[in-house]
């Protein structure tokens, strides 16, 4: 065992960093014999010293500044976890590359808008940045991707990485209850950002997909080129609907290689209602990764929270602390490819969703439509109604995106189709 401890600054002391901190007290002897060396906490920082905390913070080191923090000299290692893309957590980030020490990090969206920069200064520097807890929580698949797939061309990523959507989708479902209610439900139980379009509106889980598309495609992370749609218009008719014939809906982000270049994509799917993915309830991720040798593999836990997310910051630190180097996104940030955006969707079945007028001839205007637009229909159920308008589901064969919106665009010249048709893409897993 190294006589040199791993002294830890620990910038942010909200439920992660607690959570870092109560695993470095509660196994002092556990680490140790991990990590072939002792692993302390030489100081810590937070913007309110003041706030009530449940860990005894009294024998650590104090700096309000987290900049200060990374240059402190019994620091070796920096763990960031105050969120915000830019600001005092990329700013302490740099800082501590800059003095030499390595960096473990839970900020999806500071890797996801400056990793490809931030990962080219450690390995400037000769130091690493590591971040499993920055994607899917608990999950260790970023270390699944560098390691234990290494061997792998990785032909698909996907996977639900947003607890808080899957929970008002699986939530609508289980209640019967409207989105707006269970979104409401969600934010009273503290389940919503501070600006809920980041977990509602894909944001969030777009920023994780990104990171993962780099690790497992060896390309320069492009969140910009992620396709996204969030799970705001999905009515709890749609969730109805697609059970009925097998389905159920999830914010799926999926990423894969294609012959047109990466396409990257975070939207509300319907899935097959007995499939892993189908399967998932609650605030739980998933992710499937996809390799030519291994097949497939499916990493199921908890997304989010102090001791799943802390779990994973102390997988990296351990792993810096046994003196395992790796290049940030898997490989050298110089080889890393720039990216080539697919600009159209790989093809599939899509699910569609109308209410037509009852009137003579109004599924054979849809149909005609359909057909002009080259989708053909594997399925259509239409259901009873007590009013001028009856709600109709289609499945198609496998079509592209393009060929959809020609379609319902189409739709509304018919005269039969009221509102705006809702079209969703039923993913193959």
């Amino acid at each position: 065992m190294s006589a040199q401890p791993l002294r830890l600054g620990i910038a942010g002391l909200g439920t992660v960093g607690i959570g870092v901190v109560k695993i470095v007290q509660r196994h002092p002897a556990l680490l140790a014999a991990r990590a072939g060396r002792t692993i302390e906490i030489g100081a810590i920082c937070a913007r309110d010293r003041s706030r009530p905390r449940d860990a005894d913070l009294s024998a650590y080191a104090w700096e309000d500044d987290p900049v200060a923090l990374a240059r402190r000299d019994d620091v070796d290692l920096v763990v960031e976890v105050m969120g915000g893309a830019d600001g005092p957590a990329k700013a302490a980030t740099e800082a501590a590359l800059a003095a030499g020490k390595d960096v473990v990090t839970a900020n999806k969206a500071m890797l996801a808008h400056h990793g490809n920069a931030l990962a080219e200064a450690a390995e400037a520097a000769g130091r690493v940045i590591r971040f499993e807890a920055a994607v899917a929580g608990g999950i260790p698949v970023v270390k699944a991707l560098t390691e234990g797939l290494a061997g792998n061309e990785i032909r698909r990523v996907m996977g639900v990485m947003n607890g808080t959507c899957n929970y008002i989708l699986t939530r609508m479902e289980s209640a019967g209850l409207p989105y707006d209610t269970v979104f409401e439900e969600a934010r009273q139980l503290g389940y919503l950002e501070a600006d809920p379009s980041l977990d509602v509106g894909g944001i969030d889980a777009g920023h994780k997909l990104a990171l993962l598309a780099a690790i497992a495609f060896g390309t320069r992370v492009s969140f910009d080129d992620v396709r996204l749609q969030g799970i705001e218009r999905i009515s709890i008719d749609d969730i109805r609907r697609a059970g009925d014939m097998g389905f159920r809906i999830k914010l799926l982000g999926v990423a894969q290689m294609t012959g047109r270049g990466l396409e990257q994509r975070m939207s509300p799917c319907l899935v097959p209602a007995d499939s892993p993915l189908g399967q998932l309830q609650g605030g739980t991720n998933m992710v499937v990764v996809e390799g030519d040798s291994v097949g497939q593999i499916v990493l199921r836990g908890a997304g989010a929270g102090e001791g799943p997310t802390a779990s994973a910051v102390m997988a990296d630190v351990i792993e810096i602390a046994r003196g395992t180097r790796l290049s940030t996104f898997g490989q050298p940030a110089a080889t890393l490819a720039a990216v080539q955006p697919a600009a159209v969707a790989a093809p599939a079945p899509y699910y569609l969703r109308m209410e037509l007028l009852d009137k003579p001839g109004a599924l054979a205007k849809v149909a005609a439509a359909l057909g002009e637009a080259g989708i053909s229909i594997d399925r259509m159920r239409q259901y009873g109604h007590e009013t001028a308008s009856a709600p109709v589901l289609i499945v198609t064969h496998r079509t592209t995106p393009d060929a959809i919106e020609h379609a319902i665009g189409a739709f509304a010249a018919t005269g039969v189709v009221q509102g705006p048709p809702v079209a969703l893409r039923i993913e193959s897993v």
